[in-house]
């Protein structure tokens, strides 16, 4: 049951001894506003790094072109390496179940005009798979399937935002949009989290823009996704054996890096994962540092306003007060002023990092925020720690003889 009087007479003690109650309510709201800041920013890093990889299947491989800056096997330097249909093909059949997905890429920009709205946009010519490799969220319709790509369709997939800008009074799907003066049909609009950039893209079957534009077997680029069941090691030997093959392939010096690059996500992440990793070790021993530092304070205060009451117990045993209730007197006061000052704690931590977030974005730390449940946690772990550094002296001095606590000086 609630009892009015006990809370009275520790809401009257607290506010008695006010230089006492905020000294052991800084120790303790300090660590939980530092605890909340270290793992905030930690958060926040964590994000840019998932920003990072948002568009992007994070087991992809990229495969670019260029041209050679060494010459080999009485090949010169400065030749164009130019993939085609085949080296597509070679790099879906020879490598089997260790590619996932893959997709050529062929880039164009257009000017695209529906009824009297007119603007440049870029175009992604492409396979179907690569809906997964850009983890494309279609909106409405359909992607590229195989089928376009057989029969070299005139069909488009736009963007949201293309579909905004030009289609303003009535949806996109099914109608027909003039690039260059030729007429796609629009098969399907799509989203991306990637952000602005990715929903002002048009995509076409990569068979159509190779005969439009220049009647021939030429692309840009090919992207692919290697099996998701290897680790990152094991990935990263895999996109160093597709360079050597592709080397290998165009007669290109071992030592060329301009050539062929390959881009493997598997580098990046596993970098970012350890670096994350790193981090988050650092952060949690400082932070915990930080949390034990509280501990200690909280307990170094406790014992010593218990040793400042000793006359004051005293008195109250004299009195027929029982061990019992004053261990409960100490013991709820401290859990009270760990309490409050745990929450302001959070809040003044919660409040830093909204006030800093703009300049802390400039350090690509986005949206720094702090797990409640981890906060919570803190400061039930600071009040547990209260709750003992106030019950064991309190216990100890509730032992005590009335006649020898009223001699305490």
């Amino acid at each position: 049951m609630f009892d009015r009087d006990l809370w009275r007479e520790i809401l009257q003690s607290i506010n008695k001894n006010r230089t006492r109650s905020l000294l052991s309510g800084f120790t303790v709201a300090f660590a939980i506003l530092l605890f909340a800041i270290l793992f905030g920013l930690a958060k926040g890093l964590e994000n840019t790094f998932a920003e990072a990889f948002v568009d992007d299947a994070n087991n992809s491989i990229f495969i670019q072109s260029g041209r050679t800056t060494k010459a080999n096997k009485g090949l010169q330097a400065g030749r164009r390496i130019q993939f085609k249909n085949e080296d597509y093909d070679y790099l879906k059949e020879d490598f089997g179940d260790d590619v996932q997905y893959i997709t050529s890429r062929i880039y164009r920009n257009v000017t695209a005009s529906f009824r009297n709205e007119k603007d440049n946009y870029s175009v992604r010519a492409v396979h179907p798979d690569h809906q997964y490799l850009e983890k494309t969220l279609m909106k409405e319709g359909r992607y590229i399937n195989q089928l376009d790509i057989d029969n070299e369709t005139k069909v488009v997939v736009i963007g949201r935002l293309v579909e905004e800008d030009l289609f303003l009074k009535t949806t996109a799907l099914g109608k027909y949009l003039n690039m260059n003066g030729i007429q796609f049909k629009v098969v399907g609009v799509f989203t991306d989290d990637g952000g602005d950039n990715e929903e002002r893209l048009i995509y076409m079957p990569v068979s159509t823009a190779q005969r439009i534009y220049g009647n021939n077997d030429y692309v840009d680029q090919i992207n692919l996704t290697y099996n998701p069941d290897m680790d990152f090691d094991e990935a990263i030997s895999f996109g160093r054996l597709i360079t050597d093959k592709m080397k290998e392939r165009f007669d290109v010096a071992d030592d060329d890096q301009r050539a062929i690059r390959v881009r493997n996500m598997a580098e990046g992440t596993k970098a970012v994962g350890q670096m994350t990793f790193a981090l988050g070790i650092i952060i949690l021993v400082i932070g915990f540092g930080t949390l034990i530092a509280g501990i200690v304070g909280i307990s170094n205060i406790m014992i010593f306003i218990v040793k400042d009451r000793t006359k004051e117990l005293g008195i109250r045993k004299a009195l027929g007060a029982s061990p019992r209730s004053i261990v409960s007197i100490i013991l709820l006061e401290s859990i009270l002023i760990t309490a409050i000052a745990g929450y302001v704690g959070l809040l003044m931590g919660v409040g830093v990092l909204r006030l800093a977030e703009p300049m802390l974005e400039t350090y690509f730390i986005k949206d720094p925020g702090v797990s409640t449940t981890l906060i919570v946690s803190a400061t039930i772990t600071l009040i547990v720690a209260g709750g003992i550094a106030g019950y064991l002296p309190a216990k100890k001095a509730s032992r005590i003889k009335p006649i020898v606590a009223l001699r305490d000086d």
